[in-house]
C-alpha cells in the first residue's frame, strides 16, 4: 500500500496528477493548468516531486498484480501507424495468446528489444 501521510492533497487527487503525467504526453505546467481548470490549484514542482516520489511505487504495485507468466512465451514485433507516424509495437505472448507485455517504441533496435525482455517478459 503506497503510504501518503504528511501530505497536504488528497490521496485520490495526488493519484490523479500523477497519473496524467505518467499516462500521457503532457508537461508539469500543462498539467498544472489542466488541475487548476478543475479547481485544484497545485504547483508544477509539487506534480514534479509526486512523479518522483510516487511512480516508482505504482509501477512495483502494478508489477504484483500482474499475473504471473508460464516458461513459455513468444516476443511479436509490428509495424504500426499512430496518429500518421509509423512505430514499432513489440509484445510478449504466452502460450494461451494473450499478451503479458509490450513496447511502443520510434525505432527498431536491437538493444531497445534486449533491454524490453531481459530474458523474460
Amino acid at each position: 500500500m503506497i503510504d501518503f501521510k504528511g501530505s497536504q492533497f488528497e490521496r485520490e487527487i495526488i493519484l490523479w496528477g500523477a497519473r496524467w503525467y505518467v499516462a500521457y504526453p503532457i508537461s508539469y505546467r500543462q498539467l498544472e493548468e489542466m488541475m487548476g481548470e478543475w479547481g485544484v490549484a497545485v504547483d508544477h514542482a509539487t506534480l514534479n516531486r509526486w512523479v518522483i516520489k510516487y511512480a516508482p511505487e505504482f509501477e512495483k504495485a502494478f508489477r504484483r498484480q500482474q499475473r504471473p507468466v508460464g516458461r513459455s512465451w513468444r516476443m511479436d514485433e509490428t509495424y504500426v501507424r499512430i496518429k500518421g507516424q509509423w512505430k514499432y509495437l513489440y509484445r510478449t505472448v504466452d502460450k494461451e495468446g494473450q499478451t503479458v507485455d509490450f513496447l511502443l517504441a520510434y525505432s527498431l533496435s536491437g538493444r531497445r528489444r534486449g533491454l524490453f525482455t531481459q530474458g523474460h517478459p
